[in-house]
């Protein structure tokens, strides 16, 4: 259920915001040009948000981490992966790390 949704939400952001689908670390991912901004991993999503909207994301969204694609210990801090207990806002969440892409590329 979760990977539709994913797959939903890249549609729809490849007909009107001009992205791709592509794969970042062997994970399918979203990309604007060649910025991967949002991710699929271990039937939850990940998004590029800032390190600045730390606190904010992990308060909001009790149990989400930093990102840690390798599994080794090497959380990428501007990256958060989001349970698909909050699915419901993964829409949202990936128009604000394209729009955070788009600002900081």
């Amino acid at each position: 259920m979760s990977k539709l949704l994913y797959t939903a939400i890249g549609q729809e952001l490849v007909e009107h915001c001009g992205i791709t689908v592509g794969q970042m670390f062997g994970k399918p991912c979203f990309k604007k040009g060649n910025k991967a901004f949002a991710a699929f991993f271990n039937d939850e999503m990940v998004f590029k948000l800032g390190r600045e909207k730390n606190e904010l994301i992990l308060n909001k969204y009790p149990g989400t981490l930093n990102w840690d694609p390798s599994g080794k210990g090497r959380n990428m801090k501007d990256w958060f992966q989001i349970s698909s207990e909050y699915k419901s806002d993964w829409k949202e969440l990936s128009k604000r790390a394209l729009n955070f892409v788009e600002e900081n590329n």
